[in-house]
């Protein structure tokens, strides 16, 4: 298992020490259009984050007999990040509720007061700028308890939504983000955005365009890391979420009149990511107005025993709930793939 710089490819390495994690968890009802994304349990999609933020903090579901899980029966994406915690303790784990259905149980949750967006077919109905602020709010706030935090998210159909917020804030990138299916389901996917971005005009600012075409997630974790990355080393853990993350941040630091201090800043995603041909997180991240630290990091499912998991290796799933960071983490901390894919199918045979 190795950690790769997605523009050198060269080897590299998440900091040295122990990462607090944050899990940003979400809902936007575009996750309800169907089969737009399949990050979770068909009729139960809202409820992944939810379910995600349980097995992450208990190693438990609560709220629903079974894990999240494709209807091909891959596992959520956050079994690797939990298996890993296994593994290598993080120093910290926190759930930020950004608009969720139902409230994960025993998390430790830190509530922002903030609802599930709407469909950004019709509108997203968020305001933008208050969301925005909170996350800049937090970013002040949030006491590191380890060297450095690590932020993911779990927010099915991120990716329509991240492509409309690039798209709204006018980069050239329509064909550039991921999806959860190993085929992306292109048409839907498109008409939603189009749908959403008919919605906007050249008049509106940011702030009133994001309301419309975006999610809590992208706009509090963009306001978020502005303000800690001034404080502490952020990894945003993810893949072209993240990096729509990062293209929002850059673009908003002109609206609030802010400097971001990129240079604290790491994106950390999978390989399942940057090798999909579907997408191109590369390009993305070449839109940025910097070069930005970003990783990857090289890991299979190929000796796995529970065969569902070598889908991931077929490009299913691909990323979600800080794995890709996770796995760097790992790979920093000198743990083997071999390490890795027991922990996860332990984690697995015990539920």
């Amino acid at each position: 298992m190795k950690t790769l710089n997605i523009f050198t490819q060269e080897h590299d390495t998440l900091p040295e020490g122990k990462a607090d994690f944050l899990l940003a968890a979400s809902v936007t009802r575009t996750c309800e259009i169907e089969a737009i994304t399949q990050a979770g349990i068909p009729g139960n999609i809202p409820l992944t984050p939810t379910l995600d933020a349980e097995l992450l903090c208990t190693q438990k579901i609560f709220s629903l007999p079974n894990i999240a899980e494709t209807p091909s029966g891959i596992p959520s994406p956050c079994v690797i990040t939990r298996a890993i915690h296994n593994l290598n303790p993080f120093s910290h784990i926190e759930i930020l509720n950004l608009g969720l259905d139902i409230k994960p149980q025993q998390t430790n949750l830190k509530d922002f007061a903030i609802s599930p967006s709407d469909s950004i077919a019709t509108g997203a109905n968020i305001n933008a700028k208050e969301v925005f602020a909170k996350g800049m709010k937090y970013g002040r706030e949030y006491e590191l308890k380890g060297n450095y935090l690590i932020l993911g998210e779990s927010t099915p159909a991120g990716t329509t939504t991240a492509t409309a917020s690039c798209l709204a804030l006018g980069f050239t990138c329509k064909n550039d983000f991921s999806s959860s299916f190993l085929n992306a389901p292109d048409s839907i996917k498109s008409e939603t955005v189009r749908q959403a971005i008919r919605l906007t005009n050249q008049n509106m600012t940011n702030f009133e365009k994001l309301s419309i075409v975006s999610d809590n997630m992208l706009l509090f974790c963009a306001g978020f890391l502005l303000e800690a990355s001034r404080r502490f080393h952020v990894v945003l853990a993810g893949g072209t979420q993240m990096a729509a993350c990062l293209l929002i941040a850059d673009t908003l630091k002109e609206d609030v009149l802010m400097r971001l201090k990129s240079d604290n800043i790491t994106l950390a995603t999978t390989a399942w990511v940057m090798h999909d041909k579907h997408s191109d997180i590369e390009h993305l991240l070449s839109l940025l107005s910097y070069t930005p630290h970003a990783i990857y990091t090289e890991f299979s499912f190929a000796d796995a025993e529970i065969k569902v998991l070598k889908k991931y290796d077929e490009g299913e799933a691909k990323e979600g709930v800080g794995a890709g960071a996770a796995l760097s983490y790992a790979s920093t901390n000198k743990h083997s793939n071999q390490e890795v894919l027991e922990a996860v199918e332990l984690l697995l045979y015990m539920m």
